[in-house]
């Protein structure tokens, strides 16, 4: 039996791609993060310090409180920027599933969700997953710059969200 994809236009990634590529040439893999060093000798100790305190199962789903206050006092002597652990910090195994869980929590059918393009390829199969309307909005070489006034007429009385960062992915412009 055949299962029929929710999403039978998405192609494979551009990361499997680069990857194939970078792997063919030998060349060094910008795509994702292939860390090519070994890890520190003392966050390898602190892991097994922490594995034999009996970090080592499920965590809640937002995350260990220890670790959740860690990152809210970090915040705050980085950018002076206070959060509160306990409603407004969820730990995730990566961006990928954070912007995913993200998505799916504030998005429902019908609605709009602008992205700037290039965009990093997981957000629109999380736009539409969710019910979701990907309303496009390029960013044009060299300077990959936002068109504010583009945006503005985007937004309409059904856009729910508004997918940014910087530096921008993939285009690596500081917005």
């Amino acid at each position: 039996m055949k299962l029929e994809s929710k999403l039978p236009d998405i192609g494979v990634t551009i990361f499997t791609k680069m990857t194939a590529l970078a792997n063919e040439y030998n060349a060094i893999n910008l795509s994702q993060g292939f860390p090519d060093f070994e890890a520190d000798p003392e966050l390898i100790d602190l892991v097994h310090k922490y594995m034999k305190k009996g970090f080592n199962q499920y965590a809640p789903m937002q995350g260990v409180m220890l670790l959740r206050e860690r990152i809210a006092e970090k915040t705050l002597k980085l950018y002076k920027a206070p959060f509160d652990p306990d409603s407004e910090i969820t730990v995730t195994s990566g961006a990928t599933e954070a912007l995913f869980a993200a998505i799916m929590s504030v998005v429902k059918k019908g609605d709009e969700v602008i992205v700037f393009e290039p965009a990093f390829d997981s957000y629109v199969p999380a736009i539409l997953l969710s019910g979701g309307i990907p309303k496009y909005i390029k960013m044009k070489p060299p300077d990959y710059i936002i068109d504010w006034d583009e945006v503005k007429d985007a937004v309409s009385d059904r856009t729910r969200l508004m997918i940014l960062n910087s530096p921008h992915n993939p285009t690596g412009s500081v917005l």
